[in-house]
């Protein structure tokens, strides 16, 4: 099974509503791990006030809103055809 990792903080509404929305789109297909960024200095520096952040090996996924086509790429097997994060629509950066 895929895992998909949520870059989160405690607190962060985003990152709740995120996970939330996601929960059902990946369910049976993949496993979300969070992580809170604060719990490690660079994670924090890198991420900041960027959260949520959606990744999957190595590679950014989504960020709020959630991109469900990205993800749906993703979990069906075509993640190779997945855009350049940096120019993904919609996602904060």
């Amino acid at each position: 099974m895929r895992t998909l990792r949520l870059y989160s903080r405690r607190g962060c509404h985003l990152c709740e509503r995120l996970e939330e929305e996601l929960q059902p789109v990946v369910a049976g297909r993949a496993r979300i791990e969070t992580i809170d960024i604060d719990t490690d200095i660079d994670l924090k520096k890198r991420y900041g006030l960027r959260i949520p952040v959606l990744a999957a090996q190595d590679r950014e996924l989504s960020g709020y809103p959630l991109q469900h086509e990205i993800i749906e790429q993703y979990l069906s097997g075509r993640g190779g055809d997945i855009a350049d994060p940096q120019k993904m629509p919609n996602t904060q950066r």
